[in-house]
Formats: C-alpha cells, structure tokens, sequence
C-alpha cells in the first residue's frame, strides 16, 4: 500500500494535468469566437511572441503577422460576409510545460446565395504545440492543412497518438 505521501503526489500530479488540459482547451476554444468577432488584439493574446501559424495556404510567422491577418482582407471579407471558425473536441498531449493539440477544423461561411444558410468552406487537420510561457498556455506553432486526401493532413492527424 502506497504512504499518504504518494498518494498526495499522485493526486497533485493529476489534478495539474487536468488543470493544464483545461487551460489549454481554453485557449483554442477562444480562438474561433476571437477571429470571428475580427478581435485582432484577443487573438494575438493566444499565441507566444514568436509563433508560426503554418496553414496550406500561408506562414505567419510571429504574433504580431497573426494579429493582422485579423485585421486585413481576406479575413475582413469573411467577417462582413458572414463566417464561423469551428474546432472538433481536441486530443491534447501535456508534457510538462509543453503540449500538443490534435483537431480537425471547420470554417463555414454564409451563403450569399441564400443568407439564412451556410456552407463548409474548408476542413482541416490541425496541430497546435504550445507553451507554459510566464505561467500561461500560449500557440507557439499551427499547422494546418486542408482534408482534400493528401497524405499531409492524415500524417498531422495521426501524431495524435504519439
């Protein structure tokens, strides 16, 4: 039978793993409505200073390439136009003060053909790595890549389980 001592550190080490999933389910979960509420400024707050966002189309690299694409067209466009930034639940990874996010993606945007419906626009895999930086969760990489039946989304998909 364990001593109370271990199973304190036992209980402590899993309610911080907890702690930290929450955290950095936070975090991506606040990323949709921040991106399609265009507030550029909460959505910089997401990601470490110098953070890549890696998507099929695009690098971004640092927060501050991030922040502004927010702010700019084609994203602009979106917005006005009607859209909505969707994560599935997400397989998240906690070693330490690092992380990794497994999850697929969707954006919608509204029909303009037919404003009272919407449209898939884009699916993706996505892999998010993060950081514990000055106590908080913060992106430090994106990669993202469309679902079309390249092997590059199913290989980003499949490091879930590693």
């Amino acid at each position: 039978m364990t001593d109370t001592a271990d199973l304190v550190a036992s209980l402590l080490e899993r309610v911080q793993l907890l702690e930290d999933k929450a955290a950095i389910h936070e975090v991506l979960t606040a990323y949709g409505p921040a991106v399609d509420a265009g507030d550029a400024d909460a959505v910089g707050e997401l990601w470490a200073e110098d953070a890549v966002y890696d998507i099929d189309i695009r690098v971004m690299e640092g927060r501050d390439a991030i922040t502004e694409m927010v702010r700019t067209r084609p994203h602009q466009d979106y917005i006005n136009e009607g859209c909505g930034h969707l994560l599935d639940p997400v397989h998240i990874r906690v070693d330490g003060d690092t992380a990794v996010a497994t999850c697929h993606s969707l954006l919608l945007r509204r029909n303009l053909d037919d404003s009272d419906s919407y449209r898939v626009w884009r699916v993706t895999a996505n892999r998010f790595e993060l950081a514990r930086l000055d106590g908080r969760w913060k992106i430090k990489r994106r990669t993202a890549r469309l679902l079309d039946g390249s092997a590059a989304a199913r290989e980003l998909l499949a490091k879930a389980s590693r």
